[in-house]
């Protein structure tokens, strides 16, 4: 069986703006966290649309000397990270087609659950594919269309596609920006100028001096010309179906997402944990950087202190989303490093946002118990993952979770921890204060949103 290629990205838009090439560089930059692969942009003069990607992060890719090349107004750009075996610069985005009578530019972020279907039935009726990613499988359906505006032909593509998606694409006189029916990846829009923008996160925003105007609804393309903006709402109504985990991990903790802060509410699951799973210790400390939050929820509600009792090597990218699982073991030992006068002798909280695999948290730990702490005592922001994603998120398949695995008592002995407790799933969504059935859950509680995660999931196990 095919195994899925899944991916978690970062896209931005700008129309219509003087400095757009440079305002794409700013945007991608903000938007690094949320992949450090490949990244890319395609920029437009009205005439033809220029592309430029490469494998690395946005400063060593993007180089001065190269985007001065780019010239335009307009412009879409990408961040990437991916699974192994599809690290490879074909793979990077945007993407560029010229047809005979268009050309379009997309950039993804999600993952298409009949991806691998819609694939193989486009390629017995002819279809040559350049690359493994669904944003391709889209530009193809799109070519396929017969009608006439690009909007139309993008809806028609999308209408066979299923599974998470936000995407933006570009022609030579549009930006087009689009979220799916359940509303599982974030884009929201702001102005600059009179210039609209389009971003995965608000931290882009703020960054460019942009004013936040509000998110691309679930569902909702919005089509962005010389005529101003215009909503598009093309699809049924669909159960809202947000990837809670954007809150949890992902999400830069300066963003506004799915209408709230990250920072606040990852303040309040750390509260609420505080809540259900007392401790007695000396010190509240987080697992920097996204367990930061959490910790300092923690210790407001328990009255624990909060110390940092590690730093983070800000050199270092995010283990998590490094492809390759030796290179998220190299990452963990040169990124965090303890402070031994703040933690010898002491009993700690060790507040964390998840544990995956658990092979990178036990690492950390034995880290503390070197630098002398006495007791450890973890607590997770959120419940145990034992279920695959399908949309998006690297979580491949049950074998690899722990919380599949072991029971909370065998994982606590696996890394090495005196007591361990994890957030409950009603703790979290109250936290959160969305509407309780606005989120998808389903890593947690294996309730997937649509019917072909669960197909999906039955196929992971063969």
């Amino acid at each position: 069986m095919m195994k899925e290629k899944k991916e978690y990205c970062g896209i931005f838009g700008v129309f219509n703006h003087p400095q757009a090439v440079q305002m794409t560089y700013l945007g991608l930059y903000s938007l690094q966290h949320r992949g450090e692969e490949s990244c890319g942009m395609a920029v437009t003069d009205g005439k033809k649309i220029y592309q430029l990607t490469g494998m690395g992060l946005v400063p060593d890719v993007l180089k001065k000397k190269k985007i001065e090349g780019l010239k335009g107004k307009t412009a879409i750009g990408h961040v990437r990270y991916s699974t192994t075996g599809s690290s490879i610069i074909r793979n990077a985005q945007p993407f560029v087609i010229k047809h005979h009578d268009f050309s379009v530019s997309i950039a993804h972020n999600g993952n298409l659950t009949n991806a691998v279907k819609l694939r193989r039935k486009l390629e017995k009726n002819g279809s040559i594919f350049q690359t493994t990613m669904d944003s391709e499988v889209v530009l193809h359906l799109l070519v396929r269309s017969d009608e006439k505006l690009i909007e139309d032909r993008l809806i028609d593509a999308l209408r066979c596609c299923e599974g998470a998606y936000s995407m933006v694409a570009l022609t030579r006189n549009k930006l087009i920006g689009v979220r799916d029916p359940y509303g599982f990846r974030p884009l929201c829009i702001g102005v600059i100028n009179g210039s609209h923008v389009l971003a995965s996160e608000s931290c882009t925003l703020d960054l460019l001096g942009a004013e936040y105007l509000r998110d691309v609804e679930p569902g909702e393309i919005v089509v962005i010309s010389r005529k101003g903006l215009k909503s598009i709402k093309p699809f049924k109504n669909s159960k809202i179906a947000q990837c809670i985990f954007e809150y949890i991990y992902f999400a830069r903790p300066d963003s506004r997402i799915f209408g709230d802060s990250v920072y606040k509410v990852r303040e309040r699951l750390g509260m609420k944990s505080a809540e259900e799973s007392p401790a007695k210790a000396d010190l509240v400390m987080s697992i920097p950087d996204s367990g930061n939050y959490a910790a300092l929820g923690y210790a407001k509600r328990s009255g624990i202190p909060f110390e940092f009792g590690m730093i983070r090597n800000h050199y270092v990218g995010r283990t998590f989303i490094q492809p390759s699982q030796d290179m998220r073991d190299h990452g963990v030992k040169v990124k965090l490093n303890p402070i031994k006068e703040v933690l010898k002798g002491k009993s700690v909280v060790v507040v964390e946002d998840s544990i995956v695999r658990g092979t990178t948290t036990g690492s950390r730990i034995k880290t503390l118990r070197e630098a002398g702490v006495k007791k450890i005592h973890m607590r997770i922001s959120c419940p145990p993952i034992r279920y695959p994603c399908f949309y998006g998120i690297d979580f491949p398949n049950r074998k690899e979770l722990i919380a599949n695995n072991k029971s909370i008592e065998e994982i606590a002995e696996f890394i090495g921890v005196d007591s361990l407790r994890y957030l409950s799933l009603e703790g979290m969504l109250e936290a959160v204060r969305g509407v309780k059935n606005n989120f998808c859950t389903a890593c947690f509680s294996g309730a997937y949103p649509t019917k072909v995660g669960k197909c999906a999931d039955k196929c992971s196990l063969e």
